[in-house]
Formats: C-alpha cells, structure tokens, sequence
C-alpha cells in the first residue's frame, strides 16, 4: 500500500490539523517526485465571527509553533496576530504575581480561530485557521466547502458527502473533538477522552495590560485555572475545570473582583464550551485511514496547535515515505504519539503537584518568595519563572518542566522561601 502519482488523499477537517496535513504532505511528495491529489474538506466558514467560524480554543501560539510554521516557508500576517504576549500574571491569595518571558527569543502570540466575537463590530479580525487552511489552498490542497457525512473502509475507504461520494487512497481525519465524528464504526476507532470547559469574550478591560495574560485559581468550584487572554480590543476568558456551572464565566468574573472592570456591567460577547482532549484516541490508524491532531492526541491542556502539526507531519512523512498500511502507521506514526502521550503523564503529575501548594498558604507562600528572589537574576537561573512559563504557554515538554522543577536549584530556592517565611512569622 503506497502512494502514488495521482494518488488521491482525502483530509477531513480543516482546521489547523487539516491544513498540515495537506501542506506537509504536498512538500513532502514534491521533495519525493510525487504528484498527489489533495482534497480538503470543511463545512465551516473561518471568516464567520462567533462559534460557527470557530475552533473554539484559547488561540495562544507557542514560540515552538512559530518556528516550526518557517520549516514550512509560512510567516505570521500581521494582521493574524491580535498580541504579543510577554508575561504572565498569576493572581495568588489576593496578590499578583508577574512572570515575564524568560527568553526574548521566545515569542507567543494570541490569535483568534474564527473572525472574531459573535457580538463582536467592524472591523473583524483575521481568523488564523482561515490563514492557514488559505495556505494550504495556494500550495495545491483542493479545498471544498462541504460536510463530510459518513467515512466508510474498503479496498479504498469512500468519504461521502450530501451529493458525492470520494474514493481515497488515503483518508485522513482531522475532525478534532467538537463536532461528531463521521468514521464508521467497522474502523474501530473511537474519539479521545475529553473535558468541558468554559469560554467566553468580552472587549478588552481597562487596566489590563495589552500585552499579559492573568491567571486565575480560585473562587470557583471545580476549577482548575482560568484566563484572561488578550486579543487585539477584546479579551479571551477561558474556564478549565471539572463539572463547571452552566454561568461559570459570569461567576467567574463576579469572584475574581474583575466585575469592578466594567462600570456598566461585562457585556459577554461570545459564550461556547469547548471540549479538550485528556487521553489518546483509539484505533487511531488503519489501512489507508489515520487521525491526526485532536482527532488522536494532543498535549494536555496547551499547546494544541503545536501537536496537530507534530502529528500531521508524522502521518503525512509516513504516508509519503512509508506507505499508508496499518504496518506502515504504527511503525512511522505510532511512536510519535506515543510520546505524546507520555510527556502528558508528566503533565498530570505537574498540575497533581500544582495543587498541593494552593491549598496550604504557608507553602503558597514559600513558592511566591521564590520566584520573586528570582526576579533580579540572569534569566539562566530563574528556575521558577522558566517553569511556570513553560506550563501555561506550553514551550517546552511536560518531562522538561517536571525535571527542571524537582531540580537542586527549584528545590534550593523554595527551601529558602519557607525559612524566610519562617523568619517573618
């Protein structure tokens, strides 16, 4: 089972995981003399603001994202980009608490999925996933407007739509996990495992700088953290948590004391509740069939993006280089979400020893002088600060974090912070 010249390769899904496939695949072929057949389907308009042009995520791009979009020959429009975001500010026990970039080379962007708001005026912002399914059209991708109704296998998988039927030598799902999967049950596959959280938008506060994101931990049951995310005149909230309220958002800003913000009363500009996946999916390769981005695996809780293009790019190299059998996927594809999957054992762990410290003040407390000792040396040694960095924009590996958290250093520096909080009692 190889590809070949004419080959025709059917993308279900074109957000940003549709879209690398497409675009890592038609390089690939190119590099390999090989002329395929892209075909790209996507009922969604990403011009259209609100929920119905949307991917329904927070829309931060990693610096990794960014330097991997240049292996491709892409470079951020300017008027994708809503902010440059340069820290983080974490709300603690009624303080706050900064956490600058790190390293300047590191550039995380917020960007909006669709076009905006539901509620949102003229003139809309520019929609990154319609940027990118864009520059898949212009390298070759044939990019159809339409609902993909039902993904059936055989000799040749067929993907049917309202009014026509495709024969694929290959079909590729990227569906993510917010809509209903159109694979037949006779592959074998079954979607991620996945949390609900809560989001909504609402015009960019004042007193907010335009360039920090802030983090919130507590007054709302069930909530693991929730954000404020900048994004050009407006603001992104994102809730993750477990068994949020149905008003979660307004409870939100009513408890944080960010209500004050708004004299005349926040105005929710664009409600949605987004599914995120927590666990692989499974049967996620067959003959002729793979899942790639959320539709397999991604990291957990960040960096979503980042993993539909490690994905789709290990598909689409295996297809091009290997061969589209079910031998050929878990031999090229397979070990690549695997190591996925077990860098977000690390993650769980991180945010499982994330909680012990929120709930005891005087460790809380212990870990907040540690990071502000930092504030005053060479970027190289602020530990701490690299940490929660890399935690909540997802710029580094989970394992990465973990080992750079129990180092001598971490551990040195939060030892000092309990005896100086010893001292001060």
């Amino acid at each position: 089972m190889r590809l070949e010249n004419g080959s025709r390769v059917v993308i279900v899904g074109g957000g940003p995981a549709g879209s690398f496939a497409a675009l890592h695949l038609l390089r690939l072929a190119a590099e390999a003399g090989l002329r395929l057949d892209v075909t790209l389907l996507e009922a969604r308009d990403f011009n259209r603001p609100g929920p119905g042009g949307c991917n329904k995520c927070a829309g931060i791009l990693s610096s990794t994202i960014v330097r991997n979009l240049h292996t491709l020959g892409l470079t951020l429009p300017p008027d994708v980009i809503q902010s440059e975001l340069n820290a983080y500010v974490l709300h603690l026990g009624g303080t706050q608490l900064p956490i600058h970039r790190p390293d300047a080379a590191r550039r995380i962007f917020s960007v909006y999925r669709g076009s905006g708001p539901r509620l949102g005026e003229p003139p809309f912002p520019r929609s990154f996933d319609g940027w990118l399914l864009d520059q898949a059209r212009e390298r070759g991708a044939d990019v159809r407007r339409v609902r993909v109704q039902s993904i059936r296998p055989g000799l040749r998988p067929i993907v049917a739509t309202a009014h026509e039927q495709l024969e694929a030598d290959l079909v590729i799902l990227a569906t993510g996990v917010n809509s209903r999967t159109p694979v037949d049950p006779a592959w074998g596959y079954r979607p991620p495992r996945t949390e609900t959280m809560a989001q909504d938008e609402v015009l960019l506060p004042g007193g907010f700088l335009d360039e920090s994101v802030h983090i919130f931990f507590d007054h709302l049951p069930g909530l693991i953290f929730g954000g404020l995310i900048p994004k050009g005149r407006y603001a992104n909230i994102s809730l993750l948590g477990r068994k949020l309220p149905p008003d979660a958002v307004s409870d939100f800003l009513e408890g944080q004391g960010l209500a004050s913000l708004f004299p005349g009363g926040a105005t929710l500009l664009c409600g949605c509740t987004p599914r995120v996946v927590v666990s692989p999916a499974s049967g996620y390769y067959a003959d002729r069939f793979a899942a790639v981005g959320d539709a397999a695996i991604t990291r957990l809780y960040k960096d979503g993006i980042g993993a539909a293009f490690v994905t789709s790019e290990a598909a689409a190299r295996t297809a091009v280089g290997r061969g589209v059998s079910r031998a050929d996927f878990a031999t090229g594809y397979r070990p690549v979400c695997q190591r996925i999957a077990a860098d977000n054992r690390f993650g769980r762990l991180l945010f499982r020893l994330w909680d012990v410290p929120r709930d005891v003040p005087f460790l809380l407390n212990a870990w907040r002088r540690a990071i502000m000792a930092e504030a005053t040396q060479p970027s190289a040694t602020q530990i701490h600060t690299r940490v929660l960095w890399g935690m909540f924009t997802g710029d580094e590996s989970y394992q990465s974090i973990f080992l750079l958290s129990i180092s001598r250093a971490a551990l040195t520096g939060f030892v000092r912070g309990m005896l100086r909080g010893w001292r001060d009692r």
